[in-house]
């Protein structure tokens, strides 16, 4: 399998999903403000919307959108419980939280990252996002990761969408429970080794 991936964006979440399901896959780094490959190809000509992550199987097919991605790498190791089995409940409550990241938190950050966007619109965002971490972290009082004490695809992502924050202006400091669970997802072996890989630790 091949990951397209930018540093830091949302493809670390499959990249972190990847490393835990113990898969192996070629990372490849694009380039998301020239849309160039590390080859200098047209990276359009692999994902036409021309957004990371994309995952490319042994067959040739690509597989796009996060939440997709993640599901498919856990369903592919399921020794690892990455994401109960189908079907069941709790495999909803696991596309429940997915959902909510990808729609309140992720396009949520997005105006954050856009130059353009006036400064009284970015002071909305961040106190919207605010609301939605404080949320969350009422969720994770009394356990470890979101759905309890399993590590699933679902806390890699709230991971990589939260360690967004630092950079522009949301402080989760206030958020005690989501701070504990930031380190405790950071000191994974997988997770540290993503980072490592994306060039985000030294």
């Amino acid at each position: 399998m091949k990951l397209y991936y930018a540093p830091g964006a949302c493809s670390l979440s499959p990249h972190i999903a990847l490393l835990e399901a113990g898969l192996p896959f070629t990372a490849v780094s694009v380039n998301l403000k020239t849309h160039h490959l590390a080859d200098g190809g047209d990276f359009h000509a692999v994902n036409d919307k021309g957004s990371v992550p994309v995952l490319e199987l042994d067959d040739g097919s690509r597989l796009t959108e996060g939440p997709a991605i993640v599901q498919y790498i856990a369903d592919q190791a399921p020794d690892k419980q990455l994401a109960p089995a189908n079907g069941t409940m709790a495999r909803y409550r696991l596309q429940e939280w997915l959902n909510f990241i990808t729609s309140e938190l992720h396009k949520g950050f997005s105006p954050l990252f856009t130059a353009a966007m006036p400064e009284e619109a970015k002071a909305l965002h961040r106190a919207k996002l605010g609301e939605r971490f404080g949320w969350v972290d009422g969720q994770l009082s009394g356990k470890s990761f979101l759905t309890g004490e399993t590590f699933t695809v679902a806390d890699g992502y709230l991971f990589v969408v939260a360690r967004w924050g630092k950079g522009v202006g949301v402080d989760l400091a206030p958020y005690k429970n989501v701070e504990a669970f930031m380190q405790r997802v950071a000191a994974r072996p997988a997770v540290q080794a993503a980072m490592k890989a994306e060039g985000l630790l030294k």
